[in-house]
């Protein structure tokens, strides 16, 4: 449970998933915090946070990105090294 009392998943690792030319799906246990350090509810086990910058319910996703044809930046080629974890 978060501080607000929401379910986060348990010790279900953290993973995010750039869609292609849509949000960053987050699963697993997380906390979203505002600037100030306040937690910002959930509300899902997973959930979608907006890339394009026009979502009305900002950081989550609202399918706005549809709307004006947002376009992310192709794969990396798989031969790239991966980042330290």
């Amino acid at each position: 449970m978060t501080g607000a009392g929401l379910p986060t998943g348990g010790d279900i690792p953290v993973s995010i998933t750039a869609c292609p030319n849509g949000p960053l799906l987050v699963r697993g246990s997380f906390e979203i915090l505002t600037p100030a350090g306040e937690v910002i509810p959930p509300r899902r086990k997973t959930v979608a946070l907006c890339r394009c910058g026009i979502s009305a319910l900002k950081p989550f996703c609202d399918g706005s990105h549809k709307a004006i044809n947002f376009r992310t930046e192709p794969e990396p080629p798989a031969s790239q090294p991966r980042l330290p974890s």
